[in-house]
């Protein structure tokens, strides 16, 4: 057995309940099989593989709450600090129902090689609580923000461990966690914290980073096959800051998007998505697709799912793991779609990715292609060291200059060992082998 399938076969074995990390380390194994089979015997010998895919930390804790009506809750709290080679451990908090430990190794895993990916010195991390902040007040979300962080500050500073949004930590959460950071340590550590408000350390272009560095790059994608966005017809999934800032700008680039979803329904507007409308539905009221139909004539509301059964030149899901299996890869091959990008972390099944490379489908994965806001967060710590604060077209140049490389970067891997137009394999071998370099210097650790 190779040494590969034998390090799957231990994780499946360890973590059987774990499906969504054992997917995640199963895309990335799979896509090193050429890097590995290279030099087996030492990779083995150095158990390079289970080092590789252990976290160099978990942290579990409890978080306890009071709501507006005086009752006590107690959630789930998570820092998965995965792989601090290269840099100070960064990634993501999410606040949500479905957050468990598979969820947050996945995604911590995944950043590893994501953050290695952007050429800038930070490790890979994730984090955060099954908390819900829908429909809690703002002094809910105080309350539970304080709490989580009165356990976290143990673990991060500016050295160390950098924390940033994810799904439902948006600026107000981040507020309210620096706040209570600040209060339990009585230091003013601006670079602890990356996605604050402008007032206090945050970066111009922090909101928009992600769905613009994902524009980017399938511009980059597209010119390197003899196209672009310029006409493209464009289906986007998600209503949150990475498919508003993907539709703005693939809608600046001369493409039309006709879609976007939240968790309850979807938006099909052949007028194209008036993006000012979504951000006033979704950012100032936080409301449902529901009133956006309401207020846009053209704009046609559906319940559940269908997005990608939408016919369309590029499909950029931009919402949460697995959203896209088998079905709607057939029908988006079906449909004549050319390329899909991936926005959100992992949104693509194993079955649905094979089938769409299989069917000549352009496909960049999610720890290339959603690696605007991870690099952004960077350049945010970058201006508190330095005590600066860039403009808006500054921060945004330096995005594009990073979503290009990052292209260039894992295209020639991918030709390099022997995998020309396989992105997922030419992100993995890319994000991996800086890693690996990192950690064979600093010796079994």
């Amino acid at each position: 057995m190779s040494y590969i399938d034998e390090t799957i076969e231990k994780i499946q074995k360890l973590h059987p309940e774990q499906k969504e990390f054992i997917q995640a380390v199963k895309e990335v194994l799979e896509s090193l099989r050429p890097v590995i089979e290279r030099n087996e015997d030492e990779y083995r010998r150095e158990a390079f593989l289970e080092r590789i895919t252990t976290p160099e930390r978990i942290i579990m804790f409890r978080v306890p709450w009071v709501d507006d009506k005086g009752n006590a809750h107690v959630n789930n709290g998570y820092r998965i600090q995965f792989n601090g080679a290269i840099g100070p451990f960064k990634g993501g908090l999410r606040l949500h129902p479905s957050v468990n430990l598979s969820i947050m190794k996945f995604l911590a895993f995944e950043q590893v090689f994501k953050n290695s990916l952007t050429g800038l010195p930070i490790g890979g991390a994730k984090g955060g609580s099954d908390f819900d902040p829908k429909g809690k007040s703002d002094r809910e979300v105080m309350a539970f923000c304080q709490s989580f962080m009165n356990e976290l500050y143990r673990h991060i500073n500016h050295d160390r461990d950098v924390p940033a949004g994810d799904i439902g930590v948006g600026a107000r959460e981040i507020g309210y966690l620096f706040g209570q950071y600040r209060r339990l340590t009585a230091q003013y550590e601006a670079g602890v914290l990356t996605g604050k408000g402008l007032s206090f350390g945050g970066s111009l272009c922090r909101r928009e980073a992600t769905g613009y560095g994902l524009v980017y790059i399938t511009e980059e994608l597209l010119k390197d096959h003899g196209t672009s966005l310029e006409g493209k017809r464009v289906v986007v999934s998600g209503a949150g800051n990475v498919a508003t800032y993907a539709i703005q700008k693939a809608q600046q680039l001369g493409a039309k998007v006709v879609t976007c979803s939240d968790s309850t329904g979807w938006i099909y507007d052949p007028e194209g998505i008036e993006v000012a409308l979504l951000k006033e539905v979704k950012e100032v009221k936080r409301a449902r697709l529901t009133e956006y139909a309401k207020a846009r004539p053209s704009a046609e509301y559906h319940e559940g799912k269908g997005v990608f059964t939408v016919p369309c030149d590029v499909a950029l899901p931009c919402a949460t793991q697995n959203e896209l299996p088998l079905e709607y890869a057939e029908a988006l091959v079906k449909n004549g779609c050319m390329a899909v990008c991936e926005g959100a972390n992992m949104p693509t099944t194993l079955e649905a990715t094979a089938y769409l490379q299989s069917h000549g489908i352009l496909f960049l994965p999610g720890k290339a292609a959603n690696a605007g806001g991870v690099s952004v967060s960077a350049l945010e710590m970058s201006q508190n060291s330095e005590r600066l604060s860039w403009t808006f077209e500054e921060v945004d140049a330096k995005l594009q200059g990073i979503m290009k490389n990052i292209y260039a970067n894992i295209s020639a891997r991918a030709k390099e060992f022997g995998k020309e137009g396989d992105y997922v394999s030419g992100a993995n071998i890319a994000g991996f082998l800086k890693v690996e370099n990192a950690m064979k210097a600093q010796g079994i650790i």
